[in-house]
């Protein structure tokens, strides 16, 4: 179970909070919410709030990837479970470094 939540508390950023599992019919879920919020975004920042996270599978590491390098998004992160979610998302993939991206 994933629950996302999309705070636009001021002009400044947006927060996708999330709480739960990212893995499983979930990642889709999410990508499909963060692909409906990109283009509203504009010059705001991008924060992910992993403090209420439990785990995330590979999809899902790669799709917190992909958000970190379209967005320079900021993690929000409170145990090092989190914290490694986060860290892990902010790594290139092992293809990307194959490919010297």
């Amino acid at each position: 179970m994933l629950r996302i939540t999309v705070q636009e508390s001021n002009k400044v950023h947006t927060t996708i909070k999330l709480e739960g599992k990212i893995s499983g019919p979930w990642v889709e879920e999410f990508h499909r919410t963060w692909r409906s919020l990109a283009p509203s975004l504009g010059t705001k920042k991008l924060q992910l709030d992993l403090r209420g996270v439990a785990f995330v599978d590979a999809k899902g590491r790669e799709l917190l990837r992909e958000i970190y390098q379209e967005t320079s998004a900021c993690f929000l992160a409170d145990s090092p479970l989190t914290r490694y979610f986060a860290d892990d998302a902010k790594q290139q993939s092992p293809i990307d470094r194959e490919e010297g991206v």
